[in-house]
């Protein structure tokens, strides 16, 4: 298996997975993608980016990339398509939906997570079997 050179970019705020994957998809730094979802009126810290897809969808179309109109349950990890964004760490608070975003990209033979998540000692993650994604959104080019 051929490794594929990637650089992983980490959230630099504890609520920014969403900024942090739009980064890790079109491959721009963080505080350039936080630019302009803050021009675009998204922010980090406005709970509702964590609890509705609608934000990272049109931050992801700024930068050229589409995503599918609905979210698919997951039910393998061959199932997905070459690039998604995942929800994984899912939970409830005060009956409202919540998650972590991460993206999976597939290159050749080659699948992998990018978790943007500080506290991961490698934010490129194949430890599939440790993740437990509920749903995700197709996105492509």
């Amino acid at each position: 298996m051929t490794k594929i050179k990637i650089k992983a970019i980490k959230q630099e705020e504890t609520t920014g997975c969403g900024i942090a994957s739009v980064a890790n998809i079109v491959g721009k730094s963080y505080s350039e993608i936080k630019a302009v979802a803050n021009s675009m009126g998204i922010f980090a810290v406005d709970k509702a980016l964590w609890s509705d897809t609608q934000y990272v969808r049109r931050l992801l179309k700024k930068f050229g990339v589409f995503t599918a109109d609905k979210e698919k349950s997951f039910t393998s990890w061959s199932d997905l398509p070459d690039l998604a964004l995942l929800s994984i760490r899912y939970h409830k608070e005060d009956g409202k939906n919540f998650w972590h975003w991460v993206v999976f990209k597939r290159v050749g033979n080659e699948e992998f997570v990018l978790d943007s998540a500080v506290n991961l000692p490698n934010s490129i993650r194949r430890d599939f079997e440790h993740m437990t994604p509920k749903w995700y959104i197709a996105c492509w080019n």
